[in-house]
């Protein structure tokens, strides 16, 4: 039997990307979201099956997952969708990933894991930009050390960010700043920004609480983790209604990403390297449609994953114009 896949949310800006995507690379797909019109709309032009459900009617939620194999939730802030469509997902048998980057999205999937588990359903958060090549470059990294005690990402991206993107760093600035010491997440009070090296020299990178303090966790085992981020002009939007659906295809064009991952050793060897990437957001929709595509061809593992524990440390250097640059 064909699974079935859905992506839901799929009018908003990443929806349609990832939606453009899937038909580009004549995936079978249907999408949903909550608005009949706009939803419609886009089905006719994709020519594909659609679905419409509210994520906060249990009933119309249910029924609009019967048949489904796997579900890409691109509906932002996840804080208010991951949880209904991951409980529904759990209770339907139905796998689920989105594109989060949001902590406390991370840590619900984490804190579901054993009943995801015995129901035979995935909880793949992060198939994006964030957490893929953070995710599979510590990894990476991480093979290089003996007995790595301390992990440090950062990553760098241009300012201009979709709505949906505005809205979520409001809700990881409300958890405050995390890390992960000895196992567990704290809050940390006295943070300063680090240097890290992007390719042109060291910058400023402020801290911030990211999924990798989950994710980072389960993929490596690695007890002490901390995030930072550089701005490359250091400014983030006053207010969502202030903020374009997105960045346009000149602006992703001319703003690549990296990242960069440093694991220290028990004996204090430092191991770095660094990742480039296309623009975030045009990053995104291709490695989740790929996710998809091997979750279809039967690559699953049951229960909260990562990217790098269901696909490999190499995943997320296997999108086009992505590649590793061990550091010195």
């Amino acid at each position: 039997m064909t699974p079935t896949i859905l992506i839901y949310g799929a009018t908003g800006y990443t929806g349609k990307l990832a939606s453009l995507r899937a038909r580009d690379t004549q995936l079978l797909f249907e999408i949903a979201g909550r608005n009949p019109e706009e939803v419609a709309k886009l089905a006719d032009q994709l020519d594909v099956p659609f679905r419409v459900f509210s994520l906060d009617d249990p009933v119309a939620l249910h029924a609009g997952l019967a048949g489904v194999t796997a579900v890409l939730n691109c509906a932002g802030p996840f804080a208010s969708t991951a949880r209904p469509l991951m409980e529904a997902c759990i209770a339907g048998g139905v796998h689920y990933l989105d594109v989060s980057a949001e902590y406390r999205v991370y840590a619900l999937a984490e804190s579901l894991s054993e009943r995801a588990a015995a129901a035979g359903v995935m909880l793949l958060p992060g198939v994006g930009w964030h957490v893929v090549p953070s995710d599979c470059l510590a990894l990476y990294v991480a093979a290089k050390v003996a007995h790595p005690q301390s992990l440090r990402i950062a990553f760098q991206v241009a300012d201009t960010m979709s709505r949906g993107s505005a809205a979520t760093v409001g809700e990881m600035r409300s958890v405050g700043l995390l890390v992960r010491a000895g196992g567990i997440i704290v809050a940390k009070l006295d943070a300063a920004p680090e240097h890290f090296d992007f390719g042109a020299g060291p910058v400023d990178s402020v801290p911030v609480s990211f999924g990798d303090l989950v994710t980072a966790w389960k993929s490596t085992g690695i007890p002490n983790i901390s995030m930072f981020v550089n701005m490359k002009k250091n400014v983030l939007p006053a207010g969502v209604a202030a903020v374009a659906e997105g960045p346009s295809l000149e602006e992703r064009t001319a703003n690549p990403a990296s990242f960069v991952v440093e694991v220290t050793g028990i004996d204090g060897t430092v191991v770095r390297a660094r990742m480039d990437t296309v623009n975030g957001y045009t990053y995104t929709p291709m490695v989740a449609i790929e996710a998809l595509r091997l979750l279809a061809a039967g690559q699953a593992k049951f229960g909260f994953q990562t990217p790098a524990t269901v696909f490999g440390a190499g995943f997320a250097a296997s999108i086009a114009d992505t590649r590793v640059i061990d550091m010195v």
